[in-house]
């Protein structure tokens, strides 16, 4: 990040979680910031107060509250930064459905609903990637990151369709990996650990979960959205250029027990 005065990390939902902690952290290191969230009017004034603590760092922020899933908005976001300047794609969207496969008719999981959620929390990180790529917008040496969690391989009530979102989102990871390398771009996910986040909350028996995630971690603690802030910030600078097309873990040990 020595030349983080130039560069630019997209943030693809960010106004909240691990996507606004990550966006404080490479403000406050004077990277320039562009967020894409999707918020209720309600929510505004809070994320409005967030944004000018990211400009007290001196660095450009700009911010859309559009629909990050749509190809005319992800063009029109990308054409108003400057060529060549995009350090950091990263993929922090949580939208997806928690329904169940044993349920009332109404209520079951169906396709559309896997189609839905594998496209909001995967495939739309190669839509976004290709763009840049087609746009000239990605920086020498730039990093692409997506936030996968433990859910990938272990199966919790209602949560089917994000787990079938998180594989292929690692399997895009891996194969973004190994083909864009001749671009210089370097590819990879953070696993975090159990992170209290408005997207947590909604996880049916989240509550439970976030008890028992505390009992496994060897530090008796939760995951912050601060702790993973910082693995983002370590992956960006020149000392990773080396890491690409790995899962890594961001959880204090939580994951081996």
């Amino acid at each position: 990040m020595e030349n983080s005065k130039k560069d630019w990390a997209i943030i693809l939902g960010g106004s909240s979680g691990l996507g606004l902690a990550s966006a404080k952290k490479l403000a406050s290191k004077g990277m320039n910031i562009c967020i894409v969230h999707r918020d209720r009017k309600s929510n505004i004034p809070e994320f409005e107060n967030e944004v000018a603590k990211l400009r007290e760092n001196g660095v450009l922020v700009k911010t859309f509250n559009k629909d990050a899933l749509k190809r005319e908005v992800r063009n029109q976001i990308i054409a108003e930064l400057p060529k060549n300047s995009v350090k950091l794609l990263m993929h922090s969207i949580a939208k997806g459905s928690l329904k169940q496969m044993n349920a009332s008719e109404a209520d079951k999981l169906k396709k559309q609903d896997f189609d839905i959620t594998i496209h909001a929390m995967a495939t739309s990180w190669y839509e976004w990637t290709q763009s840049l790529i087609n746009m000239e917008r990605f920086a020498t040496k730039a990093r692409n990151i997506a936030f996968t969690s433990e859910g990938n391989t272990r199966v919790w009530p209602g949560y089917a369709a994000v787990s079938s979102a998180k594989a292929v989102l690692e399997a895009l990871m891996r194969n973004m990996a190994v083909e864009l390398a001749p671009l210089g771009i370097t590819s990879n996910c953070i696993q975090a650990g159990t992170t209290k986040t408005a997207s947590f909350t909604v996880i049916p028996g989240s509550e439970k979960l976030a008890e028992m995630a505390k009992i496994r971690n060897p530090f008796n603690r939760l995951t912050t959205p601060e702790d993973v802030a910082n693995a983002v910030y370590l992956l960006c600078k020149n000392e990773a250029d080396w890491i690409n097309g790995m899962v890594l873990k961001v959880d204090g040990g939580e994951s081996l027990r």
